[in-house]
């Protein structure tokens, strides 16, 4: 919202106040004053008259002019192209501050220059505010301008100061000019005097006027006949408000129409009454064709647009601009007013596709107060009256009603403290409300408020008492502490496993990515380990952005792709993100190792990123959350073998769930995401937090000496080694007590000369007991035992 010192000044007395101390009080009171600026800006300057204009001996574009400046004549070097002798114009003397620096005297080409003659972009003035001409040349003043004149700004009016103050958007209100003075005025505890302009329109003779709304959005409509009017000049008065507001002067009746949307914040349209036939107007909608408005641009209308139409051709687009064929001319002599209410939304839609953000349609998207067409229709008239020589006036023809009935509210001091921990007194609060023109009364101990029709945001107490602290100031408010259960600030148990997966990961060699949520089509198909059906969105921005993933590796993927493409070998990356469908989302663990996890050159170490590292991964992260290692089962994978290797991958199950895969990717699939040879995995990482956690039992280091035994044994290729490692560990009791501490397997082999059908492994079996020092022949005993077992139940013989 724009408002100048001089509007304000129109209204109120602030003559001992500057307007910094005005932006204060403002902003104080919850209207942030986002700027302040001066129309123009100069010192030292004077209106004078060009005496002699010749061109510079030394210049093609450069003249040497003699200016009278009322106590001398002047030399002046200008180099404006359309400066000429005869001309009143504004001389910046030599120690004059302007905008762009001080002016001094100089020699230019040869030729002495005592000052400058000024264009109003010069002395600080908006571009926007300017014709082209202005833009481009000096401004030459009236012929009746006084020479000698030490206030040249004062004279053309442009000595003022605007407030460009943001409004918040429950206070559409203040788009008005005038309920931003009575706003300003009840901050400032100042009378306020706005201009009387009730039942002007009421006046009239019979009309023949029509108007009519076929459309819900426009649900009401005021139409007046000017039968007629005299197109001339605006008042100065007029045309200083309307610059202040950047508003372009065009003629007296266009002006009007502006001057009372500002003043009022209800649009209007004034249509050359000649250009109106049969003097009806009708609202519709549901046109599908072009129109060319005001501006000289043709626009392209749709069904849901607002449409003002005279015979069934539109004149207008309802609440953003008038066509060409119906504009003010230079020779209208009659006018038809419309003030009219139309649907905020569709306003914003049809501005927004159009491109036409004009200023009523600006305020009809912010909304407008249900009296406002009434306030402005008057206010109109009266303005025709006084400046327009308006005559024959027709009385007002009603289309619907604005819909408003008055508003009161009650609230008692003892509510307005206790809501706002204050205590104000009686005296203080009434006084807030007159200053707010709610004409309070007080009945008992309460306070009834009549609130204004352009107050739409008062609802209730709330309200009231968000008024009262505004206006008395927010300092008033005490300090106090608030009153709060005192609580240990610390991670759940779900945030504490994500963070011990991150640095575990990092740890050991991996780096954290962060991938897209949304993915494509083919990535949606290629979900591993997928949390349901994928969520498609109604609008994805891209084809590539199509679907909520359910699964993480895919994308993680992309990301070993690209950095394999820059031939980076080692790409070990993990990511922890949620995955979800339209019932539920869960957290996924995705990792992808390739090349070496870790490397030292110098000393020949590695870490192969392979199968049993990325198990190890797995183990430790299990391990961590308390899930023994006898609940995990890593089984053959025969649910996923599209992205997995059928014969180099497994399933992750605890208990009896599946909770994830690991495995090399199969190579298929690693072709078709340029990811050959990475190992790749992908847990449910909720499942695991949520599983039934083994108690934690210490135990003693045992303080007998230990023994081990190495056993090789030929068993059949089909026979998963860890049902042997189980089986030894099972079949180690001795006195009541398991003395088997570990079971290692270091060494596979299949090949020549053993037969295809076979292989061999060796084991290493620790025994340690805690209670006593083991004897030979014990452990022989359950070592023969062992072996017995393996050749019975697994068909295992002793490799020579």
């Amino acid at each position: 919202m724009l408002i100048s010192r001089k509007w304000l000044e129109q209204y109120m007395d602030i003559s001992d106040l500057s307007m910094e101390e005005i932006a204060d009080k403002v902003t104080r009171a919850g209207f942030e004053v986002e700027a302040m600026y001066p129309m123009s800006q100069g010192t030292n300057l004077v209106i004078g008259e060009v005496l002699t204009c010749e061109p510079h001996p030394d210049s093609d574009h450069l003249n040497c002019t003699t200016v009278n400046v009322g106590d001398a004549v002047l030399d002046i070097v200008c180099g404006a192209p359309n400066v000429a002798a005869g001309q009143k114009v504004i001389v910046a003397r030599v120690g004059a501050q302007l905008p762009d620096g001080e002016i001094k005297a100089g020699v230019i080409r040869g030729q002495k220059s005592n000052g400058m003659i000024c264009s109003l972009t010069e002395l600080g003035v908006d571009k926007h505010s300017l014709s082209e001409k202005q833009i481009n040349g000096i401004e030459v003043l009236p012929a009746d301008a006084p020479v000698g004149n030490s206030d040249p700004l004062k004279y053309l009016g442009l000595d003022d100061v605007i407030l460009d103050i943001g409004l918040t958007p429950n206070r559409n209100d203040c788009q008005a000019a005038f309920n931003m003075a009575l706003e300003i005025g009840a901050i400032l505890d100042r009378p306020v005097q706005i201009p009387e302009f009730d039942h002007v329109a009421d006046q009239g003779t019979t009309t023949q006027l029509k108007v009519d709304s076929l459309t819900a959005k426009c649900p009401s409509f005021l139409g007046k006949v000017i039968g007629s009017i005299t197109i001339k000049e605006s008042p100065q008065w007029m045309k200083d408000l309307l610059r202040a507001s950047g508003v372009h002067s065009i003629n007296n009746v266009v002006d009007i129409s502006n001057i009372v949307m500002l003043e009022t914040g209800q649009p209007m349209h004034f249509y050359n009454k000649d250009a109106i036939h049969d003097q009806e107007i009708t609202v519709a909608d549901g046109f599908d064709e072009d129109y060319t408005a005001l501006d000289g641009i043709t626009y392209h209308l749709q069904p849901e647009d607002i449409v003002i139409t005279n015979q069934g051709k539109p004149i207008g687009i309802a609440g953003i601009m008038g066509g060409d064929d119906s504009k003010i001319e230079d020779d209208t002599k009659g006018l038809i007013i419309e003030c009219a209410q139309f649907d905020h939304v569709s306003i914003r839609n049809t501005a927004r596709r159009l491109n036409l953000n004009t200023e009523a349609s600006i305020r009809y998207q912010k909304g407008i107060e249900p009296l406002a067409s009434q306030k402005a229709l008057d206010r109109a008239v009266q303005l025709l009256i006084e400046y327009a020589d308006a005559k024959d006036i027709e009385e007002t023809v009603v289309y619907g009603n604005n819909g408003y009935e008055p508003k009161t509210l009650t609230c008692t001091l003892d509510q307005i403290n206790n809501r706002l921990g204050t205590d104000f007194d009686e005296e203080e609060v009434f006084d807030v409300f007159r200053r707010l023109h709610f004409e309070p009364k007080k009945v008992n101990d309460t306070f009834v408020c009549s609130i204004p029709s352009s107050r739409t945001d008062m609802e209730g107490i709330a309200d009231l008492s968000e008024e009262i602290i505004r206006i008395l100031g927010y300092d008033r408010l005490p300090s106090t502490l608030p009153m709060l259960e005192m609580t240990e600030g610390k991670l759940n148990p779900k945030q504490q496993m994500i963070r011990y997966v991150r640095t575990m990961m990092t740890q050991r060699g991996l780096q954290e990515a962060i991938t897209y949520t949304l993915i494509s089509t083919e990535k949606k198909d290629n979900a591993i380990l997928p949390v349901g059906e994928a969520t498609e969105l109604a609008l994805p921005i891209s084809e590539e952005r199509h679907w909520i993933r359910t699964s993480v590796l895919p994308s993680l993927l992309d990301v070993v792709a690209y950095n394999k493409a820059h031939s980076i070998t080692n790409v070990n990356v993990f990511e922890l993100s949620d995955v979800e469908n339209l019932d539920t989302y869960k957290k996924h663990l995705a990792f992808v190792l390739s090349g070496n996890l870790q490397e030292t050159r110098w000393d020949g170490f590695s870490i192969p990123a392979d199968f049993y590292t990325a198990k190890g991964l797995v183990e430790e992260l299990l391990d961590h959350v308390g899930v023994a290692a006898q609940r995990i089962q890593y089984k053959e994978n025969h649910s996923d073998v599209t992205h997995f290797h059928p014969y180099r991958s497994c399933e992750v199950w605890i208990d009896k769930e599946m909770v994830g895969y690991i495995g090399q990717i199969h190579p298929q699939y690693g072709k078709d995401t340029k990811c050959d040879d990475v190992v790749m995995a992908e847990l449910d990482l909720d499942a695991i937090i949520d599983v039934k956690k083994s108690k934690i039992k210490f135990t003693p280091i045992s303080k007998y000496q230990s023994v081990t035994r190495d056993v090789a044994c030929v068993i059949e290729r089909n026979i998963p080694v860890g049902d042997i490692v189980t089986a030894i560990q099972r079949n180690g009791r001795l006195n009541k007590e398991n003395i088997i501490q570990n079971v290692e397997v270091f060494d596979v082999y299949q090949g020549t000369p053993m037969p295809k059908n076979l292989k061999s492994v060796a084991f290493s079996i620790l025994f340690q007991s805690n209670k006593e020092t083991l004897k030979d022949e014990d452990i022989n005993e359950l070592f023969n035992k062992i072996l017995d077992m393996l050749e019975k139940d697994y068909g295992a013989q002793l490799r020579k």
